[in-house]
């Protein structure tokens, strides 16, 4: 009976550790909608990708109104994740105004962990600026 207890803590403490061990992810997303950003206007929020993944950030977006999202996201360190792709992606239907989003594509380079910044400014002299700001921490694993 003492044998069966301690082969079964044995083998739930290797299932834990093994699940533990799991390996990241090589494709990550993040997503935002505009409902996010009008609650608080600063997201922030954390993502883990493995070395030689890619990374996807989709943001709201509405050019009709004039703001639009930096379109080279700053990346703190580009030793670590390099920018590949940026595109706006119409909204679906025949809505006048109605918001698409932005995308990017990103590719992780090496271990380590950097930031990602964007904002949602309308970027003209004199237009505001900062309206919306996301930053997004990428441990790459």
């Amino acid at each position: 009976m003492k044998s069966k207890l301690v082969l079964t803590c044995a083998v739930v403490a290797i299932s834990l550790c093994l699940l533990a061990c799991a390996a990241v992810t090589k494709e990550a997303s993040v997503s935002v909608s505009s409902d996010e950003f009008m609650d608080v206007k600063h997201v922030s929020t954390e993502v883990e990708v493995a070395v030689d993944g890619s990374l996807e950030v989709t943001l709201c977006s509405n050019p009709t109104t004039g703001f639009q999202w930096t379109e080279s996201a700053q990346i703190s360190d580009r030793t670590i994740l390099k920018q590949t792709d940026h595109k706006f992606v119409p909204p679906g239907g025949d809505i006048p105004g109605a918001a698409g989003q932005e995308v990017w594509t990103f590719e992780t380079l090496k271990e380590g962990t950097c930031t990602v910044s964007m904002e949602y400014s309308r970027p003209w002299e004199g237009g505001e600026k900062g309206e919306w700001t996301f930053n997004l921490t990428v441990v790459v694993e």
